[in-house]
């Protein structure tokens, strides 16, 4: 049987010049940084090398790029460490209502144990921020804005642009969640205009435990990993110097075949949406057409369950996703969805497709030739389903 995996966004193999890049330092190269002795100088060295490619990748000085485990670490330190390093100017937060779990999650503990108001600010019908309402949320008391560069469940990418200027005005610190963007479109933290930007390894072809975060230079962080003075004080712990190694790599491969990758993934995305909506009925393309995510697709079908159609084309060897990977097995209506307007209903029955360098042309014509297979079937014992058709006949 076939095996077409597309979901990308969860997970990604880890590139094999990344993995050969990375195994001498498990074994002959395996030095702590922090040791003084010829072993572990050398590896100092080389995770500056590495960091040098990561920030060059997103267009930042190499001193202003932080190391951590992943991407959730990075926005758990930049949405909860630069909001109590301001305390002093004030407590309110801003997010947007379909930011990732670990900046919403952040944010609610800000919210719980240190006394901050957070305004979770609605998104229109394509999951974008609108300027005006993040100008009206702003407050004397705003230390820190948080608005993901895009969404890894609908692939809406935000006028960032926009938003960091408004506060920049103002001198509120702006964060983004750069995860579901850096490889597949153009990531430059001064082209952005952001203060604070948060990466993952996996999304680039590294290894899974590895992720940054770039931080504009006199921007204040509180820790949230308390140790020694490794990365600078700003997050204790031995650093992960096969990881360290293989997000470097992987960066830099990244920013050399990105251009490239775009235009493949987006032609195959198109060819995956127009032939959703040629053979399913009732197919609701979510996110915005056209501004979004290269690789990504994302769908609701009306009259039948999500966790349900991803039982069934697995079984047909084709892995896709309801959501966030952080949140498909929580059993929940999907906040995203109901924040662009989707009723809980027809919410939940969505499904993401998020493709990769592995997919190719042949991959999307045998998902376009099974999943309206598994829909139709599941479809015969929506009582849902067939209520519509009753009504839409009339009867």
């Amino acid at each position: 049987m076939k095996r077409v995996y597309l979901d990308h966004a969860a997970a990604t193999p880890v590139r094999e010049e990344v993995l050969e890049a990375m195994l001498p330092y498990f074994r002959e190269r395996f030095g702590n940084p922090s040791a003084v002795y010829d072993l572990g100088a050398d590896i100092k060295e080389v995770i500056e090398a590495a960091r040098a490619k990561v920030a060059g990748f997103i267009g930042a000085p190499a001193d202003q790029v932080i190391f951590t485990s992943c991407g959730a670490e990075a926005n758990n330190l930049a949405v909860k460490g630069a909001a109590l390093a301001h305390l002093k100017k004030g407590r309110h937060v801003i997010v947007s209502a379909i930011e990732h779990h670990s900046v919403l999650n952040s944010a609610r503990y800000l919210e719980k144990f240190h006394d901050f108001e957070v305004t979770f600010l609605p998104v229109n019908k394509f999951g974008q921020v609108e300027p005006e309402r993040l100008a009206r949320a702003l407050t004397p008391a705003t230390v820190l804005v948080s608005i993901q560069h895009a969404s890894n469940e609908i692939g809406t990418i935000q006028r960032l642009k926009e938003l960091t200027g408004l506060c920049r005005e103002q001198g509120v610190v702006f964060h983004t969640d750069a995860v579901a963007t850096a490889g597949q479109i153009p990531v430059d933290v001064k082209d952005l205009g952001v203060d604070l930007l948060s990466l993952s390894g996996p999304a680039l072809g590294a290894p899974k435990g590895i992720g940054a975060l770039y931080f504009r230079r006199g921007v204040r962080l509180v820790p949230q990993i308390h140790s020694g003075i490794q990365e600078n004080g700003r997050r204790g712990g031995t650093e992960n110097v096969p990881g360290i190694v293989g997000l470097g790599t992987a960066a830099e491969l990244a920013g050399a075949e990105l251009a490239a990758n775009a235009r493949r993934l987006k032609d195959l995305r198109n060819r995956l949406v127009a032939g959703v909506n040629d053979r399913i009925a009732g197919a609701i393309f979510t996110g915005h057409p056209e501004e979004r995510l290269p690789g990504h697709a994302s769908f609701c079908f009306e009259g039948i369950e999500g966790e349900a159609l991803i039982f069934l084309v697995n079984a047909r060897g084709i892995c896709a996703n309801t959501g966030s990977a952080c949140a498909s097995k929580a059993l929940k209506v999907s906040p995203t969805l109901c924040a662009i307007g989707l009723s809980p209903e027809v919410a939940q029955g969505s499904m993401v497709f998020t493709l990769g360098g592995d997919n190719d042309q042949e991959d999307i014509d045998y998902v376009l030739a099974e999943l309206p297979l598994a829909v139709e079937k599941l479809r015969a014992f929506s009582p849902v389903w067939r209520k519509k058709l009753a009504a839409a006949s009339g009867g």
